[in-house]
């Protein structure tokens, strides 16, 4: 079987890749197609249609990473030959960074280590709106890999779990005791949760899914944790229930414009809004995948190697994209 990385990679990772495939899998690298392209496979987040077109043997689409870009969804559409997929190599990261802000936000933590470096001990004397955990309900939206786990820590910190998911019923990872109801439970939900968490991918159907109104529906004091998607949340909405105290502390790691150069990465602002000029906001920049740590790309390369052996033994791909629904 033949398969082309369409990008340049570093000889360490080519050389993880090939010792664990299977010895009858080709791999060729490079922006550009090898002459004669014969892949069946092609390992690319954003193809060009010359590069779909380049293989008459392609079958699949695999994306190295989880999510799926808006244009490489629509170009596939085109090719209802080829299958999409994706890679679930983040969902540790991710739900691991997810308990961080969250425990970040509900203690505030910043403000707290920021007045200390300056030897103030005043906050230690005073009282904090800071929050327990132990008790409260967490309202977790997409229930998927990482939404079970951050289901399984919240309910090792003694928290009540609910949770949305698209197939309800369907089994889970983990011996969970959460409340699992389908999206359209949402609006019911929410005066339930003491802290929203949100792992959802961003679909047609979940963009703008938070707005004003969903956030007017959560107990006063709630804690609000994005781990998906910026666009799934009204961002002046946000900015307003946070800026008047509805909501109590948030942790964000998503946002809605990013750096478009490497020259405006040191200087490009997240939100239209002043989210940085609130002490009760937790900020990171789209880091929960753990992107380019080591740690990160070796679970890639795992996750990659054992989808194309699977591949290669006429199993089933996994983690296959539905077009209509977006992941």
């Amino acid at each position: 079987m033949n398969v082309h990385i369409s990008h340049v990679i570093s000889d360490e990772w080519l050389a993880q890749i090939r010792a664990g495939l299977d010895p009858d899998i080709v791999i060729t690298t490079g922006k550009t197609p090898p002459d004669p392209a014969q892949y069946e496979i092609l390992v690319r987040g954003s193809p060009s249609r010359e590069e779909i077109e380049a293989s008459p043997n392609l079958r699949a689409v695999i994306i190295p990473w989880a999510g799926v870009p808006p244009e490489t969804a629509e170009l596939l559409r085109d090719y209802p030959h080829i299958t999409l997929h994706n890679l679930h190599h983040n969902d540790a990261p991710t739900a691991e960074m997810a308990i961080a802000l969250l425990m970040a936000a509900t203690r505030f933590l910043i403000p707290i280590d920021r007045s200390f470096r300056r030897f103030d001990w005043t906050l230690r004397y005073e009282p904090l709106p800071a929050q327990i955990l132990d008790g409260k309900t967490a309202l977790i939206l997409g229930f998927g890999a990482i939404g079970q786990r951050v289901g399984r820590v919240c309910e090792a910190l003694g928290m009540n779990v609910l949770a949305t998911r698209r197939h309800p019923q369907a089994a889970l990872r983990y011996d969970l005791q959460a409340e699992v109801h389908p999206p359209e439970a949402l609006s019911n939900l929410l005066p339930r949760a003491n802290v929203l968490i949100i792992t959802l991918p961003l679909t047609p159907e979940t963009r703008g899914l938070i707005r004003a109104a969903e956030l007017a529906r959560l107990p006063d004091n709630a804690i609000f944790v994005n781990v998906g998607r910026g666009e799934i949340v009204d961002e002046a909405a946000l900015y307003e229930a946070l800026k008047s105290g509805k909501l109590a502390a948030a942790g964000l790691d998503v946002w809605w414009n990013y750096p478009e150069t490497k020259e405006a990465r040191q200087h490009t602002p997240p939100s239209a809004h002043p989210f940085h000029e609130l002490d009760n906001v937790v900020m990171t920049p789209h880091l929960a995948g753990a992107w380019g740590t080591p740690d990160s790309e070796a679970r890639r390369i795992a996750a990659l190697v054992a989808m194309l052996n699977a591949a290669t033994r006429g199993e089933p791909l996994p983690n296959r994209v539905d077009l209509d629904m977006g992941y």
